[in-house]
């Protein structure tokens, strides 16, 4: 009875205040000291903050009904048809796992336990049996859910604030580590003379940065520039961080993606893992699998022991538990299906050096078109040299601006381009674009 009564009186005070809000639009927005039009004062002191420089280019493209319009600024894997690819090794291990017809049950604070194992053990190669007892693995919300973790974990244990990144490195960096209340600093990194790296520069300045500092280093592919450290400057870099006791956080968000091969691409993790360098390593599925809007992605922190490793694992559950609760499950199962199947990874392996060979023989034939068809008088080898989904191209500011304007073609400001989103069809195109801004 006393529930029945509180149900009634509950629904009819929800009908009154509905009839109030009709009756104050009705009144233009006043009503019994009710002032719509006023509205809440409390965000007035909000600005408008800057579009993203990524997804901007997108809306544009999207708003532009010119017929050779190109889209180079998103970072994400076009086929030769200028069309999204979903891999056939992905179609395969969803239709399989439909089959089993799986619950939608939460994951774990730390994820899929098997997905966390087999991710890992493709980062880290021949390293992974010898330190698979101090690694501490998460799966999460894509490579920069990763990001977000390591920095918030930074923020919250780690004695410095400083974190040292490439200059120029991918945009998002510096909003995530910001938002964390990390310093961003810099070190030398691309050399706009060579077009090549600064390796001089980039051992000078993380040997001046203070001991024990956070270095971000990208572990292939570096984005934006598309220009890797050798294996060599590789082992040049790890002498420098060892001296200084730096802590390293690896952003592997394209492994295969630049070589085509997952354990070439996976060298400096694993030298670094090797040499028991205190590091983070954030993995990214969404480009190497084509999963990007599933946000695969994996976390992981190598330890000095055991029992280091068993109270970072409970810090890191507090951390995912405030940011997210728990990933999601639909994508990690995908991967993991992926990953453990023998015939189905080799196929997706097939898959990942056809997608980086296509993007290798884009960057020929764009070179080949400028140098050797258009004559162009400038040089156009670092578009090979360089390596990856992207390329850094020299570019001005004003130079990209007449691209966009002029003919259609969206890039970011930097001049980077996605060389995933040229073909056989638009290639020609876009080289007598470039051709014509860089002529004057």
């Amino acid at each position: 009875m006393f529930f029945g009564a509180s149900r009634v009186k509950t629904t009819a005070g929800r009908v009154a205040n509905k009839a109030g809000f009709q009756n104050a639009f009705k009144n233009g927005g006043k009503t019994a000291g009710l002032n719509l039009q006023r509205g809440f004062q409390g965000w007035a002191n909000v600005p408008m903050g800057p579009p993203d420089p990524i997804f901007g280019i997108s809306e544009a493209f999207k708003k532009d009904d010119f017929a050779k319009k190109m889209n180079l600024g998103v970072g994400a894997y076009r086929d030769d048809a200028g069309k999204p690819y979903v891999l056939p090794s992905v179609r395969t291990a969803e239709t399989e796992i439909l089959k089993q017809d799986l619950d939608k049950e939460y994951l774990s604070i730390t994820g899929d336990n098997g997905f966390r194992e087999e991710a890992t053990r493709m980062a880290y190669g021949d390293v992974y049996d010898s330190i698979r007892n101090r690694l501490v693995a998460a799966q999460s919300v894509s490579g920069t859910g990763a990001l977000l973790l390591s920095s918030r974990f930074f923020s919250k244990f780690y004695p410095s604030n400083d974190i040292y990144i490439s200059n120029p490195t991918w945009g998002n960096h510096k909003n995530v580590f910001s938002n964390a209340g990390l310093n961003i600093k810099e070190y030398r990194y691309y050399n706009p003379v060579t077009k090549g790296l600064d390796i001089e520069g980039m051992l000078t300045d993380l040997s001046k940065a203070p001991n024990s500092s956070i270095v971000l280093l990208h572990a292939c592919a570096h984005n934006p520039t598309g220009v890797d450290p050798s294996h060599a400057q590789w082992n040049d870099i790890l002498r420098v961080v060892r001296e200084k006791g730096h802590f390293v956080l690896m952003d592997m968000a394209y492994q295969g993606f630049a070589s085509g091969n997952f354990a070439r691409d996976a060298y400096a993790t694993q030298l670094f893992a090797s040499n028991n360098v205190p590091m983070f390593l954030c993995q990214s599925f969404a480009k190497n699998m084509g999963l990007y809007g599933e946000r695969v992605g994996c976390f992981s922190s190598l330890t000095a022991s055991p029992e280091e490793a068993a109270r970072f694992e409970s810090q890191l559950k507090i951390l995912v538990r405030a940011s997210y609760s728990n990933p999601p499950v639909h994508g990690a199962r995908i991967a993991s299906f992926i990953l453990k199947n023998s015939d189905l990874r080799a196929q997706w392996a097939g898959e990942v050096k056809g997608m980086a060979s296509r993007i290798i023989s884009m960057r020929q034939t764009l070179r080949s078109i400028l140098e050797n068809d258009l004559k162009s008088k400038h040089g156009w080898k670092h578009i090979t040299d360089q390596i990856g989904m992207f390329c850094y191209t020299g570019l001005k500011p004003e130079q990209v601006e007449t691209l966009s304007r002029d003919y259609h073609i969206y890039l970011t400001k930097n001049g980077r381009i996605s060389i995933a989103g040229i073909n056989t069809s638009n290639v020609r195109y876009l080289a007598e674009a470039i051709h014509n801004v860089t002529s004057n």
